[in-house]
């Protein structure tokens, strides 16, 4: 592919860290060399030496004392070269990608980090891409600075509609060929607001779309591990599917480790990944060393059943907080609200059909009632349209107070319609 003219004007205008670059000639140097081409700090003088942590079984990591130095120290900014094999490991295992010989991993901090990076590197001002709606808020901030032109795809119950996605397509090449995508954002899994999940014949036919038509994917696919359900029955991601080299694929250890390790991962072809390289070089100039040898060490320890197992544990838990939510619903807003069964993730999606904008419910009445939810207005591209729809989190709430909150925001919710009809009647 010519993944040249997917380039906006500030990654064609990138250039490598000539400092960073200089670390390249390690690789053939002798063990006599004197190396005064970095300015790093002396090692022996940062003030910790030891470092330990202890799992959830008890099992305490202790982290060699070499380890140590090069983890605090300045790192290679793809990451630290042991996690790297890790998740090379992994990737191959979980993902087989059929461009495996073309393509790289890189560590980036969080998931989000390299969605930004990637954004930035694809998108000019006024350049088209691809997005479902709703579509995860955060995403549509990092949006929002690049002024891109927007070009909305229909969802169903099973995510992205491959036919609105054609019918798109086939229109802007009729009317506005100028105005082509260059990337489409998904999140194929348990997708952020709405908990859909694509299926395997669904993604092969949005795949065969961007061939077709020539753009990249962007798969932010958190959730993976967090699909409920028989794993063996779970659809292979975008990634697996990439014959062309046109997916770059986001991973993040937030929802499944720690979110506040800031450990996530991009999986894609490599004269892409380099772009994002050059921008972490002259941005972070790597990721945070700590954090990536606590993951390597945790991976380390586990081995790939061990793996298993956390996840396994995970969906369990999550499966079992989305019922208790599902339930709470069932009691307390049957004919008030409608809402997804989420496949996997932590969200439930919710529409209000008395209520013309949840946000005004929302943002003035419901800290009232000891509620909050985030307005559905956050996730769609009109953000001041006014919106039927809102997010609940069932992740980090215990299943009695999910019952609690529930039924304080079925109490919101009459009183919002009462309200609404009042003014009306005025």
């Amino acid at each position: 592919m010519d993944y040249l003219k997917f380039l906006s004007k500030t990654a064609l205008n990138r250039a490598p860290s000539g400092i960073s670059e200089m670390r390249t000639y390690l690789r053939d140097a002798s063990p006599s060399l004197v190396y005064l081409a970095s300015g790093v700090p002396n090692a022996e003088k940062f003030p910790f030496k030891k470092a330990t942590f202890t799992l959830d079984d008890g099992k305490v990591i202790e982290v060699a004392p070499d380890v140590l130095a090069t983890c605090l120290q300045y790192g290679p900014t793809p990451g630290y070269a042991p996690l790297l094999e890790q998740l090379k490991e992994m990737t191959l295992r979980v993902h087989n990608p059929p461009r495996w010989s073309t393509s790289n991993v890189i560590v980036t901090l969080g998931c989000q980090d390299g969605l930004a990076k990637a954004m930035e590197m694809i998108l000019n001002p006024g350049d088209s891409m691809l997005v479902e709606e709703p579509c995860y808020s955060d995403t549509l901030c990092i949006l929002s600075a690049l002024s891109p032109n927007f070009l909305r795809v229909d969802t169903d119950e099973y995510g992205m509609c491959p036919d609105s996605l054609k019918a798109v397509l086939q229109e802007t090449q009729r009317n506005t060929p100028d105005k082509m995508p260059k990337l489409m954002y998904l999140v194929p899994n348990a997708s952020n607001p709405s908990g859909k999940t694509m299926n395997e014949e669904r993604k092969r036919r949005i795949y065969s779309l961007a061939s077709e038509y020539d753009f990249i994917i962007l798969e932010d696919d958190p959730y993976y591990y967090l699909q409920y359900g028989d794993p063996k029955n779970i659809a292979p991601s975008f990634l697996s599917l990439d014959t062309d080299g046109r997916v770059l694929r986001f991973d993040s250890f937030s929802k499944i480790v720690s979110a506040g390790l800031r450990v996530g991962y991009v999986t894609g072809p490599s004269p892409l990944l380099d772009r994002i390289v050059w921008h972490m070089q002259a941005s972070v100039l790597c990721p945070p060393g700590i954090t990536q040898v606590m993951i390597s060490e945790l991976l380390k320890e586990w081995g790939e059943e061990g793996f298993k197992r956390h996840v396994t544990g995970l969906r369990q838990f999550y499966q079992s907080q989305r019922d208790a939510m599902l339930q709470a619903s069932d009691t307390h807003l049957k004919g008030l609200c409608e809402w997804t069964v989420p496949d996997g993730g932590i969200f439930v999606w919710f529409k209000v059909p008395g209520v013309q904008d949840t946000e005004t419910m929302i943002k003035k009445r419901a800290v009232k009632k000891d509620v909050m939810l985030v307005p559905g207005n956050n996730f769609m591209l009109d953000t001041k349209k006014p919106c039927q729809y809102m997010r609940a989190a069932y992740s980090n709430v215990s299943q009695e107070k999910i019952m609690g909150a529930i039924k304080n925001l079925a109490e919101l919710i009459r009183e919002e319609i009462a309200l609404q009809n009042s003014l009306n009647s005025a």
